[in-house]
């Protein structure tokens, strides 16, 4: 009997790799962690919510989807109230967004007839979860599969935050890059000659970190291209910057908890922050309208979530310490509410985006 071969851990084949072809950028490192086919963390074994890796803030509260969805009620108004129009949500995790969105949007009979729902996931398992949850919902592939016969309304929570960025750092003798490579046969994170043209978008000390990432203006460039072709709007939340400054953000979480990058790849779960200030560039470059970054909380409280929850603990007293517990997490500045911010694009560009302002041009 021919013995089944067993493959190598995704650990061995970056450290096979490395030696044949020297240090991984930090991006092409995270990238092979998340969504490797065989052992990536997306690809394989995503944990979402308390007994998992990390929660959203989907997961915190239902309140939080109410609110997008009443957003994208006032965008399909602001619209011209269109016959038909397409919800697409990329990267719907369990789908617990999706589901309280679909809810919300019974509210308001006539949209809830014209919606269509899309969802772009990569992961298979996530796919099998969210079709348990909402039934027969339609996934592409990839957002070059999405049609743009109607308008779209595109919905993107916590999705920059896994697509990675470069790093560089500044030293005495200039920038190099911080790259994956190997001491004693085991990963750590060193530093290579950076290419010649690279700068930062921010006066830099010695020591300091930028970050640059192609994956998430790819992102925009293809999210920003779908909606000038269909016209309407995206959303993107997620936790980053608001302007041009050092860090190095890369982390992994495991049971909620912070842990080494390098330490067991695609068991855990790594992400870095989103780059808000690039994105909005990007956008504008590309004719879009363009929101001001808004911190989380604000957007929440614009779009009344003070008053739901007025309206939801009136209808159960019984609820108000949970769901006042709910609403601080999602709107406190030491929690996620100023963490966590808004962006969101709009085609044609004077589309009036529901709790967020228009950019100023050349702040």
């Amino acid at each position: 009997m021919r013995r089944k071969r067993l493959m190598a851990s995704l650990k061995t084949r970056l450290i096979e790799q490395i030696k044949l072809e020297g240090p991984l950028t930090i991006a092409d490192y995270m990238w092979a962690c998340l969504f490797d086919p065989q052992e990536g963390y997306y690809a394989t074994r995503p944990a979402l919510g308390e007994a998992g890796d990390f929660i959203t803030a989907p997961l915190v509260s239902q309140m939080f989807g109410e609110r997008l969805a009443l957003w994208a009620m006032q965008a399909w108004q602001d619209l011209g109230a269109p016959a038909k129009i397409r919800v697409l949500e990329i990267g719907p995790g369990d789908g617990t967004l999706m589901s309280d969105l679909l809810r919300t949007f019974r509210a308001l009979p006539a949209f809830a007839q014209a919606v269509e729902i899309g969802l772009i996931e990569p992961s298979q398992p996530l796919r099998a979860v969210q079709t348990a949850r909402l039934g027969g919902v339609r996934h592409y592939d990839s957002l070059d599969h999405v049609p743009t016969d109607a308008p779209l309304l595109i919905i993107a929570n916590e999705v920059l935050d896994c697509l990675p960025a470069r790093q560089f750092q500044l030293t005495p003798d200039g920038w190099f890059e911080r790259c994956v490579g190997l001491h004693e046969g085991e990963l750590v994170i060193g530093l290579v000659p950076a290419p010649d043209d690279f700068t930062a978008p921010f006066a830099a000390e010695t020591g300091q970190v930028c970050e640059v990432s192609l994956a998430q203006n790819r992102l925009i460039e293809a999210v920003g291209a779908l909606i000038h072709e269909a016209t309407g709007a995206a959303l993107f939340i997620d936790y980053g910057r608001d302007r041009p400054e050092p860090g190095d953000t890369l982390q992994a979480l495991y049971r909620h908890e912070k842990t080494d990058p390098l330490a067991e790849p695609g068991a855990h779960d790594l992400t870095q922050w989103a780059d808000f200030p690039s994105l909005a560039i990007t956008a504008l470059n590309m004719g879009l309208g363009v929101s001001q970054i808004t911190p989380q909380g604000v957007f929440l409280q614009r779009l009344g979530i003070i008053e739901r929850f007025d309206e939801l603990r009136a209808k159960n007293p019984e609820e108000t310490d949970r769901l006042a517990r709910q609403v601080h997490r999602l709107i406190a500045s030491e929690e996620m509410g100023e963490l966590f911010k808004v962006l969101a694009l709009s085609y044609p560009r004077d589309l009036p985006l529901a709790g967020l302002a228009p950019i100023e041009i050349g702040a």
